[in-house]
């Protein structure tokens, strides 16, 4: 058609916020002061957003590796049809088994400053390509679980880039608790995954770059739209 077409290139990340913004929500308050108590670049975030539609198998698998993985973790789970409280949709006595290194918040997260605090180190998420660019713009270490829609190919780039270990599924596309905790630490902790953790530090240096997106590319669409070339 003959018209230019621009990139307005990313979302910036979060500013740093006041203790008191973060917590303005009681609901969250408990979350974000657990996490200022927990080692630094300790923690895998959990989350699979609102169109993934987890089963009751599923949601044990997940719930299981992460207690085999020994991996710390904060999990945002939100509370499936099937299940009305705590007890119907998580594996009998697994609150307690991991309150010493997890913690399972129902509901809606707020993604952005829970991936800034200090204490994440890695995200276990369905591969959508607004939460890759967000965990990225962290270098944050990336563990795929590809569920719906075009998650699955985003997962195959960001593997042969070696920027993300997919968790293994059987033939018939199910995973398990093992593939959940195996990939979980590889990406975390071993040292046979350290290539992800560091390629995934240096794309923040891309995907973080707040001078890049909005010098570079918003500069070229407004220098544009002042001058017209």
């Amino acid at each position: 058609m003959g018209k230019p077409v621009f990139s307005v290139g990313l979302l910036p990340r979060p500013h740093e916020r006041t203790e008191t913004s973060k917590t303005n929500d009681g609901s969250w308050r408990k979350i974000f002061e657990w996490l200022n108590k927990q080692v630094p670049k300790s923690f895998v975030f959990v989350v699979f957003g609102s169109e993934c539609k987890l089963s009751k198998e599923q949601v044990h698998e997940i719930a299981y590796g992460l207690e085999l993985s020994l991996v710390p973790f904060l999990w945002a789970l939100r509370s499936p049809f099937w299940g009305t409280d705590e007890g119907d949709i998580l594996p009998f006595g697994f609150s307690n088994r991991i309150s010493d290194r997890g913690m399972v918040c129902f509901g809606w997260a707020p993604q952005m400053e829970i991936l800034a605090h200090p204490a994440i180190r890695g995200s276990l998420f369905h591969s959508g390509w607004g939460s890759v660019i967000e965990i990225l713009q962290f270098g944050h270490s990336l563990i795929v679980l590809p569920l719906v829609y075009d998650q699955s190919l985003n997962a195959s780039l960001l593997v042969d880039k070696d920027l993300a270990v997919e968790v293994e599924r059987g033939k018939d596309g199910s995973f398990d608790r093992d593939g959940i905790a195996k990939a979980l630490r590889l990406a975390m902790v071993s040292e046979e995954g350290k290539t992800f953790r560091v390629r995934a530090r240096k794309a923040a240096a891309i995907f973080g770059d707040e001078n890049l997106h909005q010098q570079y590319y918003i500069g070229r669409f407004v220098e544009y739209l002042k001058n017209g070339e």
